[in-house]
């Protein structure tokens, strides 16, 4: 089966990302108890500026447990290894060396099937890691003597999954265009971190912004669902995805 085939090719990608963000989740979780002791010495610094207010926003952040999740995990570590490897699923494909394009061409079927199936395995195990890894948030909160809520975590990892669901469509097109794996990575992974810069300098109080989707930072706010980011991101997947499959079409092997 074609779903199968690009098991196998991205099957290692996706199990090591499974790992590292399991083992990184646990760790945020364990490290509480010493977070919560350090928070009044960090309570001290002082700084001006916008480095100054971002520094007494984080730490104000980790004064409750709720906080700290949000701002360690869903607006750090899963951010960072989560568009990572959002990337790496999405390189590869019919002109990777390693999948055989000659072989993935002499199949019975389309070349969109070919590409859509590759898609649909991809975003599947995107999902995987986008839930998976943050479900240990609450299974493991306990043991630190706190409760997690499994609504948010689902809430978080849904907006997570949309707004990455963006970087792997792109690496997935550039994919149609290099035959290797590094260069759609790369340029996949620029792309992430040209758009973090510029939130970076966004208006104070601004919710707008992919990074600020993946995260859900309205909903952990207000309760409120980025819809617009959430609509947008999915509406640029899409298109970029469709991009990809106009684009392997046109292709003379």
């Amino acid at each position: 089966m074609l779903w199968y085939e690009w098991w196998r090719e991205t099957r290692w990608r996706f199990l090591i990302g499974l790992v590292v963000l399991m083992c990184s989740a646990a760790g945020i979780v364990s490290l509480w108890p010493s977070v919560r002791e350090l928070v009044p010495v960090a309570s001290s610094l002082q700084g001006s500026g916008r480095i100054g207010r971002q520094i007494r926003e984080s730490v104000e952040l980790q004064r409750e447990y709720p906080g700290y999740v949000w701002s360690q995990w869903f607006r750090q570590n899963l951010i960072m290894f989560g568009t990572l490897f959002a990337a790496l699923l999405g390189t590869g494909g019919l002109l990777s060396q390693r999948s055989g394009t000659l072989f993935a061409l002499s199949l019975p079927v389309s070349r969109k099937r070919l590409l859509w199936t590759r898609a649909a395995t991809g975003l599947v195990e995107l999902f995987a890691l986008a839930v998976v890894p943050s479900l240990l948030i609450p299974l493991l909160s306990p043991t630190v003597g706190k409760t997690y809520g499994l609504g948010d975590v689902l809430v978080h990892s849904a907006c997570f999954f949309f707004a990455v669901g963006v970087f792997f469509s792109l690496a997935l097109l550039l994919s149609t265009v290099f035959s290797d794996v590094w260069r759609p990575l790369l340029i996949a992974i620029a792309a992430a971190v040209a758009m973090g810069v510029s939130e970076q300098f966004a208006l104070p109080g601004s919710h707008y912004g992919i990074f600020r989707v993946m995260s859900a930072e309205t909903w952990f706010r207000n309760g409120q669902l980025p819809w617009q980011g959430l609509l947008a991101s999915a509406a640029a997947s899409a298109a970029i995805l469709y991009g990809a499959v106009v684009n392997i079409t046109r292709r003379d092997f």
